[in-house]
């Protein structure tokens, strides 16, 4: 499922790409794009990797938000059953980020683990691979805000990111109101 907000007629100063697994019900993930789209944040929303792919190639991603367990494909209508739940989609869509010049900063959205052992395994392979933060389920809204105000501040310095110009070469970003942070 694509989900733009297009209320706002100027365009959005930030692209937010946010993959959901089903894992539960939606409540973060359908609440996001209300409280972020009055800021200029555009959330791009995808059930599936190959959603999550086809965003990735027409649109400029500043952010990502990558649930580890999207299914590869969108989930069948016609026979009512869903696409299995693995970590195949979301690694692919973190492969797909990291190609892109520059790679988006990226908060994994990983399912509880069933040892300890495998939580700091699951955790230690996702910041190797260049996740900004992980978040474990379930996923509340206030901690995922937090998570995208450190990623602003740190990776864009409290700037808009900055749209290239006609040659490719980044234009100069707008600070953050304060209210804006």
């Amino acid at each position: 499922m694509y989900e733009q907000t297009s209320n706002n007629p100027s365009p959005p100063r930030l692209n937010l790409l946010l993959t959901y697994g089903g894992w539960r019900e939606r409540p973060a993930v359908e609440q996001l794009p209300r409280l972020l789209h009055p800021l200029g944040i555009q959330a791009m929303q995808a059930d599936s990797g190959e959603e999550a792919a086809q965003l990735i190639q027409s649109n400029p991603v500043h952010i990502a938000v990558v649930d580890l367990e999207i299914p590869v494909q969108p989930p069948r209508n016609n026979t009512g059953r869903k696409a299995p739940i693995n970590s195949e989609g979301g690694l692919r869509i973190l492969k797909l980020l990291r190609r892109l010049d520059p790679a988006p900063p990226t908060i994994v959205v990983r399912p509880r683990q069933a040892t300890e052992r495998e939580h700091v395994r699951g955790l230690s392979h996702s910041l190797r691979d260049g996740a900004f933060a992980v978040l474990d389920r379930p996923l509340h809204v206030e901690a995922l805000l937090e998570v995208l105000r450190r990623v602003l501040n740190r990776h864009y310095e409290n700037l808009w990111p900055r749209p290239k110009d006609n040659h490719g070469h980044p234009n100069p970003g707008r600070p953050l109101r304060r209210q804006e942070q």
